[in-house]
Order: C-alpha cells, then sequence, then structure tokens
C-alpha cells in the first residue's frame, strides 16, 4: 500500500518592500506575516515533511510571473518533491518553473481558462509534473452538475479563480474528471470555505473528487489536527494532507501528526 504523505505549504506574497513573505489567512483573506520562505523551506525540510508546497497566491490575480527567484533559492533548501504554482499560464512558464528547481508545477487558473495547458505540460514533461489544483467553493442552488449532501443541504462545489474571489461556474468534480482525461498528474483539491478555520478538512468535497477520479488527491483546506488528517484519508479516500497553519505556528508537528496516523494504521513514512 503506498504511503499518505503530509505535506506542508506557505503562500507566498510580495511585502510593502517587494520581499517574498509568507502570509497565512482564513476564506483567503485577513492575511497575517508568518516568515520568511527560504527559511520555512529549510525547517520543513528538516522536520520530516514528505512533499513541499510553494504557492505564489497573487501571481495569477496581479497578472505577473511567479517568483522564479525566491523558487530557485527554496529549491536549494528542500530535498523533498518541491511543488510550485502561482502565475503558470503557458508551456513556457511550466518549464521556466521546472529550471527553477520545481519537481511540480500547480496550474490553477490557467488551466481553466485553456484547458489544452494541461495535454501539453503532460507531453512535454510528463504527468507526475503536472498538478491541478482547484480552488473550491460551495454553492447551494441548481447550476451544478454533482451534489453533496452539507449540514442537510444539497450543494455543488464550483471552481473560483482569484482567491475565491471570482466563480467560473464550472463543477469541481467534473473538472477533476476532464483535467485526469487531458493528463495531470494530481488533483490539488482545495477548500475556500475551509480554508485557516483549522475545523477540518472538506470531507464532502475531498470524497466528491476521490471518488470520480483515480488520479492521486491532496486534500488541502482546513486542517487543525492529526485527527483531521486521520479524517481525510480515512472517510475521503485522499492520497495526501496538505497543512500550513497548524504547523506555521508550532500547534503540532509533522513527526506527531505521522505518529497519530500510523497509530491508526494508517500508512506514513516515519
Amino acid at each position: 500500500m503506498l504511503t499518505k504523505r503530509i505535506i506542508p505549504c506557505i503562500d507566498v506574497d510580495l511585502d510593502e518592500d517587494g520581499n517574498a513573505a509568507v502570509y497565512t489567512g482564513v476564506n483567503f483573506e485577513n492575511l497575517q506575516y508568518t516568515g520568511d520562505p527560504v527559511e520555512m523551506a529549510k525547517m520543513y525540510n528538516e522536520a520530516g515533511a514528505d512533499e513541499f508546497v510553494f504557492l505564489d497566491i497573487t501571481a495569477s490575480a496581479d497578472g505577473r510571473e511567479t517568483m522564479l527567484g525566491v523558487v530557485e533559492d527554496v529549491a536549494d533548501e528542500v530535498f523533498i518533491p518541491l511543488t510550485v504554482g502561482g502565475g503558470i499560464r503557458t508551456r513556457e512558464d511550466i518549464k521556466e518553473t521546472l529550471r527553477a528547481g520545481a519537481d511540480k508545477v500547480s496550474i490553477n487558473t490557467g488551466a481553466l481558462e485553456r484547458p489544452e495547458l494541461i495535454t501539453e505540460g503532460a507531453e512535454a514533461f510528463g504527468s507526475q509534473c503536472i498538478v491541478i489544483s482547484v480552488d473550491s467553493k460551495r454553492r447551494f442552488d441548481e447550476q451544478g452538475e454533482h451534489y453533496a449532501q452539507v449540514d442537510g443541504e444539497s450543494c455543488w462545489f464550483e471552481c473560483t479563480v482569484k482567491g475565491g474571489r471570482e466563480g467560473t461556474g464550472v463543477d469541481v468534480v467534473e473538472w477533476a474528471k476532464e483535467a485526469e482525461n487531458r493528463g495531470a498528474g494530481e488533483l490539488f483539491v482545495n477548500s475556500i470555505d475551509a480554508d485557516g478555520t483549522e475545523e477540518g478538512y472538506d470531507i464532502p468535497l475531498t470524497k466528491g473528487v476521490c471518488d470520480a477520479v483515480s488520479t492521486p488527491v491532496i486534500a488541502s483546506s482546513g486542517c487543525g489536527g492529526p485527527e483531521d488528517a486521520y479524517e481525510v484519508f480515512s472517510e475521503a479516500g485522499a492520497d495526501a494532507a496538505l497543512a500550513a497553519s497548524i504547523f506555521h505556528f508550532d500547534e503540532y508537528s509533522i513527526r506527531e501528526v505521522k505518529e497519530y496516523l500510523d497509530e491508526r494504521d494508517v500508512p506514513v513514512r516515519l
């Protein structure tokens, strides 16, 4: 059985002086400074993370390129798989991000705007390099294709862009299936509703995607502790659990999460 992965993530933006900095918020808002991306990458590499995710959270919204110089510095400090996302819109962007030291690229807006980018990236660099990221938001109306029960109500999950500020009308589960068919090697499922809340992953969302595809799924947003990681593995079928706040603010260590999972017979790398 493949081991389940625990993946810390940093959300990186430019501070007032134009320097890269890590920020943490709730529902993609009220961001607070958390640390230096290179120092945090080094820390997580030494802490036993299985992989590491670097997201440039305003590159797409601001229409700028990913901070490749910072990516290079981070890549020098991590010796585990590194995924980089933010502002990737073309095959050339994928190439330059991989050249900067990323092992995988995470694409959201660029793929929604032009789905052919998934196929182009997979054919040029291999499916294992192409991670399709989805920023999902619940909608309680009749415009979706796949529905789940949430708190006694029926809802569907919409793909959003610009940090959840703009809907696309695209159903997350349907988009996940298309991304898989186009060659995505992994799906990175974020919940705008759960982001930063530490109240648990969005199980209906994650399970809906996991049930629809065979591509590995990374669950993201809402982790408040080891029990949430256990739930998303055991109830939703996720292949990896991504977390930020609980690690950034020393609420739990990666080791503590893995030991909790190991005690419950979830296969992890200790």
